[in-house]
């Protein structure tokens, strides 16, 4: 569509509207954290989660490029190795595998858990990689069927003929932008603890589905199946064991507050609730400060 670099010296061309777009991503991600994580967790946590997340993207792009080079090369060994293209799902697991490693490795110093924001956290995915859809679009790469014109869109592909392409882009950054409104709303209103479930849920059966809709090739991974719907029924499947998994770590997490907070002393196997105060409540009181009509909490946890 507009593949072409805004700025040309010589034979050295700089900024193209893809990577503004990625970079308004990137920045609407890192914005999203800081104006819905503060006042729940503390700041000296927020700003770990800032730097482990700008190390888990920029590892995030170098896995994107290194799956869709890897199934290039299963496409065409004769080829050899060849870096180049970028797939979001193996960025997707390249940066959360690189994210899970700095946070285990410091949680012992960290005044937070991971459990308090991970319900934001798609919600900052979402974004960017809306953002990086429309990023697409401007690019021409990750289309649709060519065909003889509307709903298809012009686009000049690499190594493809210039033409109206059916935009999968576009269908996708809407989808994102839709389900980022969907999971800010859960979040800030319902309190829902659950949404990194049905991001990975519903992020991967329209994915499965979406791959039908798209006609660039990116090789071949599982007979009958894209690599990315390969790995879309593995979020689906994922979205499920993340559910039970982060049930929980929630009630540990409950507990682990309640103590903090001295509302339960342990003695033994049992649990003594001190002033007859709910736990719960104070605990949720603790995790979602939001709900206090927007007064300051006087401690943090």
């Amino acid at each position: 569509m507009f593949n072409k670099a805004l700025i040309t010296i010589g034979d050295k061309e700089f900024l193209s509207l893809y990577g503004i777009c990625i970079a308004i991503g990137v920045l609407c991600c890192v914005l999203v954290l800081f104006k819905f994580a503060k006042g729940r967790i503390k700041e000296s946590f927020i700003d770990f989660l800032f730097y482990n997340g700008i190390a888990a993207i920029a590892i995030g792009f170098f896995a994107a490029t290194l799956f869709q080079s890897f199934y290039n090369y299963l496409d065409n060994p004769e080829a050899g190795w060849q870096w180049g293209g970028m797939t979001f799902i193996g960025g997707l697991i390249g940066g959360v595998v690189s994210f899970l490693a700095g946070y285990f490795i410091f949680r012992p110093k960290l005044q937070g858990r991971l459990i308090d924001i991970v319900t934001l956290i798609p919600c900052c995915i979402l974004i960017a990689h809306a953002f990086g859809r429309i990023g697409c679009l401007f690019a021409g790469c990750c289309h649709g069927a060519q065909m003889d014109g509307f709903p298809g869109i012009w686009m000049d592909p690499d190594g493809e003929p210039a033409g109206y392409y059916f935009p999968t882009q576009l269908v996708e950054a809407l989808f994102l932008f839709a389900m980022f409104g969907v999971c800010l709303w859960l979040y800030l209103k319902k309190n829902f603890k659950h949404n990194l479930s049905l991001y990975l849920l519903s992020y991967g059966v329209f994915r499965f589905f979406i791959e039908f809709a798209r006609a660039d090739d990116r090789g071949s991974f599982v007979a009958g199946m894209s690599p990315s719907q390969f790995w879309a029924i593995v979020m689906v499947l994922a979205s499920v064991a993340v559910y039970f998994f982060s049930e929980y770590v929630y009630k540990l997490r409950v507990k682990e507050l309640a103590v903090a907070v001295g509302n339960v002393k342990t003695d033994g196997e049992k649990e003594v609730v001190e002033n007859d105060e709910p736990v719960q409540e104070n605990v949720q009181s603790e995790l979602s400060p939001s709900e206090n009509n927007g007064e300051e909490k006087n401690e943090e946890v």
